[in-house]
C-alpha cells in the first residue's frame, strides 16, 4: 500500500460509492479522475467492498480494476483482525474493510475519509471520517451514457 505523503490525501470507496461509480455519479468519476492528475491523491478501494459491489453488479470488479488511478486494497493480517472484531461488534463485512482502511495508521496518521451514499453506516465508528456521495439521478434517455463533458473515469457505465 502507498504511504501518504506531506499533503496527501487518501479517499476510500466502499460498496455503495463503487456501485455509484458504475453507474456514472460525477462526483465518484471526478475524484478518480483528479486522482490521475496528482501525486498527492490516492483512491482506495477495499477488496472486500469491491467484492460486494460487484455481487451486486456483475463486471464492476473487472472495470474498477481495470482504472489505473484505483489501488485496489487486499485483506491482510492486520485487516483481517480488524474485520473479525467489527463483525463480533455487529458491523457488516461489506463496511469493515472500509472502516479498517480509513482509520488512522502510521502512513495515514489522519486516516483517510471514506466515500460513501450512506454516512450514517459509519457514524458509531471510532476514528471514521465520511464523505456524503450524493445520489445522482440521470434521465432515461442518458442511462448507459456518460454525462456529455464529465469524466466517465476512462470507460463506460453498465447496466
Amino acid at each position: 500500500m502507498s504511504g501518504a505523503r506531506t499533503g496527501s490525501t487518501g479517499v476510500v470507496f466502499d460498496e455503495s460509492a463503487l456501485l455509484a461509480l458504475g453507474s456514472g455519479n460525477l462526483l465518484a468519476s471526478q475524484l478518480v479522475a483528479n486522482t490521475e492528475h496528482g501525486p498527492t491523491r490516492h483512491v482506495f478501494v477495499p477488496a472486500l467492498c469491491l467484492a460486494a459491489a460487484d455481487g451486486m453488479r456483475k463486471g464492476l470488479a473487472e472495470h474498477i480494476g481495470a482504472l489505473p488511478a484505483v489501488e485496489i486494497v487486499e485483506l491482510d493480517f492486520a485487516g483481517a483482525s480488524t474485520v473479525g472484531a467489527l463483525l463480533r461488534d455487529g458491523v457488516e463485512w461489506r463496511l469493515g474493510h472500509a472502516v479498517h482502511l480509513s482509520r488512522p495508521t502510521v502512513d495515514w496518521p489522519d486516516g483517510r475519509r471514506v466515500l460513501t451514499v450512506d454516512p450514517d453506516l459509519y457514524a458509531e465508528m471510532p476514528l471514521v471520517r465520511t464523505i456524503r456521495l450524493p445520489r445522482q439521478r440521470r434521465p432515461a434517455q442518458d442511462e448507459g451514457r456518460p454525462p456529455s463533458g464529465r469524466p466517465s473515469c476512462g470507460a463506460e457505465p453498465w447496466a
